[in-house]
Protein backbone atom coordinates (compact mmCIF):
# COMPACT_ATOMS: atom_id res chain seq x y z
CA UNK A 1 0.00 0.00 0.00
CA UNK A 2 1.09 3.52 -0.58
CA UNK A 3 0.95 6.70 1.18
CA UNK A 4 -2.76 7.96 2.43
CA UNK A 5 -2.73 11.59 2.64
CA UNK A 6 -5.82 14.07 3.91
CA UNK A 7 -6.57 16.88 5.44
CA UNK A 8 -8.93 17.79 8.55
CA UNK A 9 -10.49 21.00 8.06
CA UNK A 10 -10.86 23.53 11.13
CA UNK A 11 -8.04 24.28 13.86
CA UNK A 12 -5.94 21.56 15.24
CA UNK A 13 -7.93 19.61 18.39
CA UNK A 14 -6.00 17.85 20.85
CA UNK A 15 -7.20 14.60 22.98
CA UNK A 16 -8.89 15.90 26.14
CA UNK A 17 -8.56 13.74 28.91
CA UNK A 18 -11.87 12.16 29.86
CA UNK A 19 -14.75 13.76 32.30
CA UNK A 20 -16.01 11.94 35.99
CA UNK A 21 -19.12 12.55 37.14
CA UNK A 22 -20.72 11.12 39.97
CA UNK A 23 -23.80 9.39 39.27
CA UNK A 24 -26.72 10.04 42.16
CA UNK A 25 -26.33 6.53 42.81
CA UNK A 26 -22.40 7.46 44.33
CA UNK A 27 -21.04 5.47 41.72
CA UNK A 28 -18.19 7.07 39.07
CA UNK A 29 -19.00 7.93 35.36
CA UNK A 30 -16.28 8.06 32.96
CA UNK A 31 -16.58 9.63 29.37
CA UNK A 32 -14.78 11.48 26.22
CA UNK A 33 -15.69 14.94 26.19
CA UNK A 34 -18.28 15.88 22.97
CA UNK A 35 -15.87 17.73 21.12
CA UNK A 36 -12.86 15.25 21.28
CA UNK A 37 -15.74 12.55 20.17
CA UNK A 38 -16.98 14.71 17.17
CA UNK A 39 -13.36 15.35 15.80
CA UNK A 40 -12.15 11.65 15.95
CA UNK A 41 -15.28 11.27 13.76
CA UNK A 42 -14.36 13.60 11.18
CA UNK A 43 -10.55 12.42 11.34
CA UNK A 44 -12.24 8.99 10.61
CA UNK A 45 -14.37 10.31 7.98
CA UNK A 46 -11.55 12.10 6.14
CA UNK A 47 -9.39 9.31 6.39
CA UNK A 48 -11.91 6.90 4.68
CA UNK A 49 -12.36 9.14 1.75
CA UNK A 50 -8.87 9.53 0.73
CA UNK A 51 -8.16 5.68 1.52
CA UNK A 52 -11.08 4.29 -0.49
CA UNK A 53 -11.80 1.91 2.62
CA UNK A 54 -8.14 -0.11 2.21
CA UNK A 55 -6.38 -0.38 5.28
CA UNK A 56 -2.24 -0.69 6.17
CA UNK A 57 -2.09 -4.66 6.72
CA UNK A 58 -1.72 -5.66 10.65
CA UNK A 59 1.74 -5.55 11.95
CA UNK A 60 3.26 -3.58 9.30
CA UNK A 61 5.51 -0.95 10.69
CA UNK A 62 4.32 2.47 9.88
CA UNK A 63 5.21 6.14 9.61
CA UNK A 64 2.93 9.30 10.40
CA UNK A 65 3.25 12.84 9.66
CA UNK A 66 1.32 15.61 10.49
CA UNK A 67 1.71 18.96 9.80
CA UNK A 68 -0.74 21.33 11.96
CA UNK A 69 -2.02 24.63 10.41
CA UNK A 70 -3.42 27.46 13.13
CA UNK A 71 -5.18 30.47 12.25
CA UNK A 72 -3.70 33.99 12.35
CA UNK A 73 -6.06 35.96 14.89
CA UNK A 74 -7.97 38.79 13.47
CA UNK A 75 -6.31 40.97 15.95
CA UNK A 76 -3.02 40.38 15.07
CA UNK A 77 -0.61 43.34 14.08
CA UNK A 78 0.46 43.14 10.21
CA UNK A 79 4.14 43.00 11.49
CA UNK A 80 3.07 40.12 13.84
CA UNK A 81 0.84 38.50 10.83
CA UNK A 82 3.64 38.73 8.30
CA UNK A 83 6.18 36.49 11.01
CA UNK A 84 3.06 34.19 11.31
CA UNK A 85 2.88 33.42 7.78
CA UNK A 86 6.58 33.00 6.62
CA UNK A 87 7.39 31.31 9.58
CA UNK A 88 9.39 33.20 11.47
CA UNK A 89 7.21 33.37 14.55
CA UNK A 90 5.38 29.55 15.37
CA UNK A 91 2.57 28.42 17.52
CA UNK A 92 3.66 27.90 20.63
CA UNK A 93 -0.18 27.51 22.13
CA UNK A 94 -2.64 25.00 22.68
CA UNK A 95 -2.70 21.75 21.75
CA UNK A 96 0.48 20.22 22.65
CA UNK A 97 1.67 18.56 19.76
CA UNK A 98 1.06 15.12 21.81
CA UNK A 99 -2.49 15.79 22.16
CA UNK A 100 -2.74 16.23 18.48
CA UNK A 101 -1.08 12.91 17.67
CA UNK A 102 -3.36 10.95 20.37
CA UNK A 103 -6.42 12.88 18.94
CA UNK A 104 -5.01 11.66 15.32
CA UNK A 105 -3.89 8.03 16.21
CA UNK A 106 -6.84 7.10 18.71
CA UNK A 107 -9.26 7.99 16.11
CA UNK A 108 -7.63 5.42 13.25
CA UNK A 109 -7.22 2.97 15.13
CA UNK A 110 -9.21 -0.21 13.55
CA UNK A 111 -9.64 2.19 10.70
CA UNK A 112 -6.36 3.20 9.31
CA UNK A 113 -4.56 0.39 10.94
CA UNK A 114 -4.90 -2.53 13.55
CA UNK A 115 -3.59 -0.49 16.66
CA UNK A 116 -1.72 2.68 16.94
CA UNK A 117 1.51 0.55 18.20
CA UNK A 118 1.91 0.18 14.63
CA UNK A 119 3.69 3.69 14.40
CA UNK A 120 7.26 3.49 14.70
CA UNK A 121 8.15 6.81 13.05
CA UNK A 122 6.30 10.04 13.75
CA UNK A 123 6.80 14.03 13.47
CA UNK A 124 4.73 16.72 13.50
CA UNK A 125 4.90 20.49 12.39
CA UNK A 126 2.57 23.02 14.08
CA UNK A 127 3.02 26.85 11.77
CA UNK A 128 0.13 29.57 11.41
CA UNK A 129 -1.53 29.94 8.28
CA UNK A 130 -3.44 33.11 6.66
CA UNK A 131 -6.00 30.68 4.95
CA UNK A 132 -8.23 28.25 6.69
CA UNK A 133 -7.03 26.14 9.68
CA UNK A 134 -6.21 22.73 9.10
CA UNK A 135 -4.45 19.46 9.73
CA UNK A 136 -2.31 17.81 7.43
CA UNK A 137 -1.88 13.48 7.72
CA UNK A 138 -0.12 11.34 5.79
CA UNK A 139 0.42 7.61 6.55
CA UNK A 140 2.64 5.34 4.84
CA UNK A 141 4.13 2.00 5.62
CA UNK A 142 7.68 1.70 6.11
CA UNK A 143 9.81 -1.13 3.97
CA UNK A 144 10.56 -4.16 5.81
CA UNK A 145 14.50 -4.15 5.62
CA UNK A 146 15.27 -0.30 5.60
CA UNK A 147 17.60 0.83 7.99
CA UNK A 148 17.54 4.80 9.99
CA UNK A 149 20.62 6.50 9.40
Amino acid sequence: MKNISFTVPGEPRGKARPKVTRTKAGRSLTYTPDKTVAYEELVRQRYLQAAGGERFADGVPLALFVRAFHGIPKSTSKRKRAEMTTGVCRPTKKPDFDNVFKILCDALNGIAYADDAQIVQASIRKSYTPCDPHVEVSIHAIQAGVRDT
